[in-house]
């Protein structure tokens, strides 16, 4: 036997909750229902012991891919808009499932759906797997009975942000290439040529020039004490780490990145277009907008930006409008303010929102160009200036044995 615990309604529509032992879900539901209750959410239940160890270890890896979530929403989407109802259209999903972990979500999801749950209800009941924004647009979805409108706002909203995604990934592969390449060619010289010639200079006895001696000492210092290097980086970053996931290090160091050359305004334009497609898809499935601007703080990275949002929402409630407050805020480029001041004078927001957010997803992409375009070269004149000194300062020794008297 196992115990389930369920939530149900009475006759009066009173809601009532309790647990009941079956042997399988389908036999719980019935012995709910001949208890004269009408069934809105059952479950298995879980002791004690295994809540404790569920809060104290968390799973790791159990988020779902952005690329699966978005495959999922479209299929679903499809089904659903095809005219087959939303439990046929998940049993469907299942059996196409591609991971057993997907499978078992999207299963879930049917029971939940199956024993009377809404669907935003029972998506709420895995946050691990879909965001505020997702339960949110399809909650606002059902309660308008377009559920496929919803879905499908969604799949090009996750389309559009895993494109995103790859735009960045892509440009950074040859910086990385070029930092591993690079960093790799210094340690091998420090750590295998330099001490090479510490022999030979040892051997001549000549007083060595000052750019060798650094050469020399720093070559030790790494062959002798990197296990003591190792762990002071690695201490280094985690302090970095903690330090940041504080709120008043956290703030500092997003307002530090918001002042840097060209990777300020990157981010910038990168959140903008964030906000703005987060804000206009919401607007589009019916939340309301005060509703949809804590969903859209949530999910901005930068805090700076994030608290200006905040800021923003205690503005709509007095009454105040949406351009005005982000005017003052100064965190926004005035070009997207003043896309949305027209978008609120003429009553169109939610379509001058995806506006903005297309004009600034060619910027972001434009940005990302330049910001690369740069980089390269100044990793290698870098890596060029590294090399360099190590090999001068080995031939500033090497020319000073000519001074030697034989």
């Amino acid at each position: 036997m196992t115990v389930y615990s369920y939530k149900a309604t009475d006759k009066s529509g009173k809601f009532v909750e309790g647990d009941i032992d079956a042997p399988d879900y389908h036999t719980a539901i019935q012995q709910i229902r001949q208890l004269n209750f009408f069934p809105v959410k059952v479950a298995e239940g879980k002791n004690k012991v295994s809540s404790a160890f569920k809060l104290s270890l968390p799973q790791l890896g159990s988020k779902v891919p952005t690329r699966d979530l978005m495959t999922l929403t479209m299929q679903l989407s499809t089904l659903v808009d095809a005219g087959l109802t939303l439990d046929d259209s998940l049993s469907t999903l299942i059996k196409l499932a591609e991971t057993e972990q997907i499978r078992a979500v999207l299963a879930d999801i049917r029971k939940q759906v199956h024993a009377g749950s809404t669907f935003a209800d029972a998506l709420e009941e895995h946050p691990d797997v879909f965001s505020k924004l997702y339960i949110n647009m399809v909650r606002a979805g059902e309660a308008g009975g377009m559920v496929s409108e919803a879905l499908a706002r969604l799949a090009m909203f996750l389309e559009k942000s895993v494109e995103l995604k790859n735009n960045i990934r892509t440009a950074m592969v040859y910086p990385a290439i070029l930092s591993l390449v690079g960093g790799s060619a210094v340690i091998i010289l420090i750590t295998f040529v330099v001490p090479q010639f510490s022999k030979l200079f040892e051997d001549m006895g000549a007083a060595l020039p000052l750019p060798t001696q650094l050469m020399l000492g720093l070559s030790s210092l790494i062959i002798n004490y990197w296990p003591a290097l190792l762990l002071g980086i690695l201490g280094c970053i985690g302090a970095f780490t903690f330090y940041t996931k504080t709120d008043k290090g956290r703030l500092r160091w997003d307002t530090l990145l918001l002042k840097l050359p060209l990777f300020g305004s990157l981010i910038r334009k990168i959140e903008v277009s964030r906000f703005s497609l987060t804000m206009a898809t919401l607007l589009k499935s019916g939340v309301p907008i005060l509703q949809a601007m804590g969903i859209v703080q949530s999910i901005l990275i930068n805090r700076v930006i994030s608290d200006a949002i905040g800021n923003l929402k205690q503005a709509l409630k007095r009454g105040k409008g949406l351009s005005g407050p982000l005017q003052e805020a100064e965190v926004f480029p005035p070009m997207a303010v003043h896309m949305i001041t027209v978008g609120e004078t003429s009553g169109s927001l939610d379509e001058m929102l995806t506006k903005v957010s297309q004009t600034y997803d060619k910027e972001v992409e434009q940005a990302i160009k330049q910001v690369i375009s740069l980089i390269e070269p100044m990793m290698i004149l870098f890596m060029a200036l590294v090399i360099g000194f190590i090999v001068v300062s080995m031939l500033l020794a090497i020319f000073s044995a000519n001074d030697i008297a034989f």
